[in-house]
C-alpha cells in the first residue's frame, strides 16, 4: 500500500493483487509490467516472481489500518476482475472496503465482461467507484457493461487514449479521466481527441479530468489543455441526476 500515490487523480494505492496479463492495445506499454519485471528473480523482493499473477492476502487489510479518509486506487498494479482471480478474493476484497467506510475506493478495469458477471453478488458500497478503461472506440461497449454495475460512481479511463472515442455513450457516467500515453514506447495523442471528450463531458454535465499529455515520463508533456488544467471529480448531486437520467431512458 502506498501513501501520497503520484496519480493525479487518487491518493494512494491498494494491492492486494499483483500481475496482469494483456488484453487489449491500451496493455501494450504496460507501466506496471515494466515496473515489475524490473525486480524478476530478486530474492525476498515483492515482485521477485516480476508480473505474474500473485494474491496477497495478508494485504487485504491494510486499509483498516489507515484512520485518515483517503481515496484509495484499488490493484494498480493488476486488474481485479482477472479471470484467474478467484470470486471468493474479490468478495473479500470488496467486504474490506465495505468495512473501511472512511476511504473512497476506485477500481479499474479491462475486464469488462467478468465485472458484469460478478457486479450482481458484491456488495457494492456507496465508497466504492467502478471504471473501466476505454483507450480507443473497438472498445467504446466497455461503457454500456458499466452501466449496468450498481457502483456510486461510474467513470472512464481514457488513458492511454489511442485514438478518437466515436460512439461512446456517456448516459449514466459520472466522471471521466482522459490522458496520452508515457513510456520511451508512447504512442501519440491528438489534442483533438482530448478536445472532443471534453466538449462530450460538458455537454452531458459529466465531470472532467484531464490526466497527462504523456511522453518518454508521464510528466514530460505537463496537464495544460488549452492554458489551463481540468481536474473536476464527480459531485453527489452529479451522481444523483446521472441515475435518473440512466433509468428514464431504460
Amino acid at each position: 500500500m502506498a501513501d501520497n500515490s503520484a496519480i493525479e487523480w487518487t491518493n494512494a494505492t491498494w494491492n492486494p493483487v499483483t500481475g496482469c496479463d494483456k488484453v487489449s492495445p491500451g496493455c501494450a506499454h504496460c507501466y506496471a509490467e515494466t515496473f515489475a519485471e524490473r525486480w524478476r528473480g530478486i530474492p525476498g523482493h515483492p515482485y521477485q516472481q516480476g508480473f505474474d499473477l500473485r494474491l496477497w492476502p495478508n494485504r487485504l487489510d491494510q486499509p483498516l489500518r489507515w484512520k485518515r479518509p483517503r481515496t484509495i486506487f484499488v490493484n494498480s498494479m493488476s486488474d481485479l476482475f482477472h479471470e484467474r482471480i478467484p470470486e471468493s478474493f474479490i468478495r473479500q476484497v470488496f467486504e474490506v472496503m465495505e468495512e473501511a467506510s472512511q476511504h473512497t475506493f476506485q477500481i479499474l478495469t479491462k475486464r469488462h465482461e467478468r465485472l458484469a458477471e460478478l457486479a450482481p453478488t458484491l456488495p457494492w458500497a456507496p465508497n466504492v467507484w467502478m471504471g473501466v478503461t476505454i483507450e480507443n472506440r473497438r472498445f467504446v461497449h466497455r461503457a454500456d457493461y458499466l452501466r449496468e454495475v450498481d457502483a456510486a460512481v461510474r467513470f472512464i479511463s481514457a488513458e492511454p487514449l489511442l485514438g478518437p472515442l466515436e460512439g461512446l455513450d456517456l448516459s449514466g457516467i459520472d466522471w471521466l479521466i482522459a490522458g496520452g500515453e508515457s513510456g520511451a514506447k508512447h504512442r501519440r495523442c491528438d489534442a483533438a481527441w482530448i478536445r472532443d471528450l471534453r466538449a462530450r463531458c460538458a455537454e452531458e454535465d459529466v465531470a472532467f479530468f484531464f490526466k497527462q499529455w504523456g511522453g518518454r515520463t508521464s510528466k514530460a508533456g505537463g496537464r495544460l489543455l488549452d492554458d489551463r488544467t481540468y481536474d473536476a471529480m464527480p459531485s453527489p448531486s452529479d451522481r444523483a441526476r446521472h441515475r435518473e437520467l440512466a433509468i428514464a431512458a431504460v
